[in-house]
């Protein structure tokens, strides 16, 4: 238990510094910015309880919020999809015992049932916070433009990232 706890902190501190300080940096054509930090919520084991998965999805939006000067969008972004972070991967996944005690990953789900796992919460995530910034569906043209652009190349960065680690060097 403590070795989860410290696993996930840093994961949590590694997700978060990344994202500060390299991927918002990161806007490839003025359209396409990645969104990594979301991984952290990705990677949490399914059966957490919900009470701290949302505490633990706020407290990193608000994170990346206070250094990227966004009030407020990512936080309510992260505890948005943290709702729906369970039905997401039952979609994929059957459920049962067994699969409600692993964490996401490739060498847990499978190559192509993670894949359309992650690739749903990054189009949902992205499609929230571009929404929320714009707080409008004035330019919903713009809105998906950005929101595609930026789920793509989440999807494989995140894809290349867990694909090197390991799902027993998390969970």
């Amino acid at each position: 238990m403590t070795n989860a706890v410290i696993r996930y902190s840093l994961l949590f501190i590694i997700c978060v510094l990344l994202q500060v300080l390299i991927f918002n940096r990161i806007a490839l054509f003025n359209v396409a910015m990645p969104v990594i930090f979301i991984y952290f919520i990705i990677r949490l084991p399914i059966n957490l309880k919900l009470s701290y998965v949302f505490t633990l999805a706020f407290f990193l939006g608000l994170c990346v919020d206070i250094f990227s000067d966004t009030p407020g969008v990512n936080a309510l972004a992260c505890t948005l999809i943290a709702s729906i972070r369970t039905p997401i991967y039952y979609a994929y996944m059957a459920k049962d015992d067994i699969t409600s005690r692993l964490t996401p990953g490739i060498s847990t789900m499978g190559f192509i049932d993670y894949s359309k796992y992650l690739l749903s919460f990054i189009v949902i995530y992205c499609f929230l916070v571009f929404t929320i910034e714009y707080f409008s569906f004035a330019d919903v043209k713009g809105i998906v433009i950005l929101s595609a652009a930026s789920s793509a190349i989440t999807f494989v960065i995140l894809l290349a990232a867990d694909s090197l680690i390991p799902v027993k060097s998390i969970a």
